[in-house]
């Protein structure tokens, strides 16, 4: 290991100016030299060989005082970084961090992909506590697709991430709607999971621009679907007596009727469920994407079936609903679908639109309520899920038209 260090301020005579000189500073390292300028000049009559610094009170003198204190903090910073590796390094690699040097090869050196697992494998490890299992889901499906990427158009297993430019992104989003056949939304979040890692090595000065400066993903507003009222009424009143689809039916209605998302289900405990104001069963709980609070009353049809599955042998206090994985539950969902005659493309999250729309808008709970149900922090994200039902449209111009003929306002033809 190295034992000693030491720096050195001096003055080289400038040919172009006899009067003054360009200001170096000089790296000893275990009895080893290496010099570099700092690029500053300054006169002769202020500079003192012995002390290595500029010498009287005039302004100037300060201010070539207050540069070497800067240059010698940044010295002994590059100098603790080096230590701090736990390696052996000489004077050259001082200056080299100092300079950036280092920073430059270490960016070439960092891989894009590397990055990326590296990210991933933090995700990971932070389950439950800062991120969802799905959003690890998610990272590790993006990924793969920008392997796949660098694979067809780069013929590598990876790249270093100083050459993700524009032309790079643009390239990966036309590859994922076309060779992965992804819609524009779809498209659009795994460059945006991607956009992350780049974020990651734009902090860490793995690369100097940010490739996606000039790059501008804009989701398209969807219609969100859900179930209408004959719709629900068809998935309550239908017989299943295939064990692992009425159960998934269950779950699927209990989602309908309280609006929480499948994760929520699924960790659902009896300290969840508490007394509310009116004296009934409440659910309250943290919402798993957003960390913010949701209370929603239990009504009866989501009573019922948390009654029905209480002495299930999969039920306990920390556990309140049997559950199948996230996957399993989307394929069995659209089984029972067919089941019930409903023509949608049925998913566990298409539930909790019909919790904002059907159940609770269209029968006149109002929107703020709906948000505070939904664990939402704002409206405007509890508008992207209500939508006004043609029912209600139908029920609020049929009000209108009444009215009217009342007043007798389209007079006589």
């Amino acid at each position: 290991m190295n034992t000693t260090f030491s720096h050195l301020f001096y003055l080289r005579k400038s040919k172009a100016k006899p009067d003054s000189g360009i200001l170096y500073f000089r790296i000893t390292v275990n009895g080893k030299r290496a010099v570099t300028t700092t690029g500053r000049e300054v006169p002769l009559s202020l500079w003192n060989p012995a002390s290595g610094k500029a010498t009287g009170n005039s302004d100037q003198a300060k201010a070539i005082n207050r540069f070497l204190s800067k240059v010698e903090n940044d010295i002994y910073l590059a100098h603790q970084r080096l230590l701090d590796k736990g390696e052996i390094f000489s004077s050259k690699d001082i200056i080299d961090t100092y300079l950036g040097k280092d920073k430059k090869k270490e960016a070439q050196e960092r891989m894009l992909l590397d990055i990326f697992q590296e990210h991933n494998d933090r995700v990971n490890r932070l389950i439950s506590k800062d991120f969802a299992a799905g959003t690890a889901e998610r990272y590790r499906t993006a990924k793969k697709h920008v392997e796949g990427y660098i694979k067809k158009e780069y013929k590598s297993s990876d790249i270093p991430v100083q050459d993700v430019n524009h032309k790079f992104i643009t390239g990966f989003e036309y590859y994922l709607k076309t060779e992965r056949n992804c819609a524009h939304n779809s498209a659009i979040k795994y460059i945006t999971n991607f956009k992350k890692i780049i974020r990651i090595a734009l902090l860490n000065e793995w690369i100097v621009k940010d490739p996606f400066k000039n790059w501008k993903g804009k989701l398209k507003v969807v219609d969100r679907e859900f179930l209408t009222e004959g719709e629900l009424q068809a998935l309550i009143s239908k017989e299943i007596k295939n064990e692992r689809l009425g159960l998934i039916k269950d779950i699927f209605t209990f989602s309908c009727f309280t609006g929480l998302s499948y994760a929520e289900v699924k960790k659902l405990s009896e300290k969840e469920v508490v007394i509310g104001i009116d004296g009934k069963r409440w659910i309250k709980t943290k919402r798993t994407k957003t960390k913010t609070r949701c209370s929603v009353p239990i009504l009866p049809v989501a009573e019922a079936i948390l009654e029905k599955y209480s002495s299930h042998p999969k039920v306990s206090e920390k556990r309140l609903l049997p559950i199948f994985s996230n996957q399993k539950t989307n394929a069995y969902i659209k089984e029972v679908a067919d089941l019930c005659g409903i023509n949608k493309n049925l998913t566990f999250h298409l539930a909790r639109h019909t919790f904002a729309t059907t159940v609770t808008l269209s029968n006149g709970v109002p929107i703020e309520s709906v948000s505070k149900m939904l664990g939402h922090k704002n409206l405007q994200t509890t508008q992207h899920y209500a939508k006004i039902l043609d029912k209600k449209v139908s029920d609020d111009m049929a009000i209108l038209k009444d009215r009217l003929n009342s007043k007798n306002f389209w007079g006589k033809a």
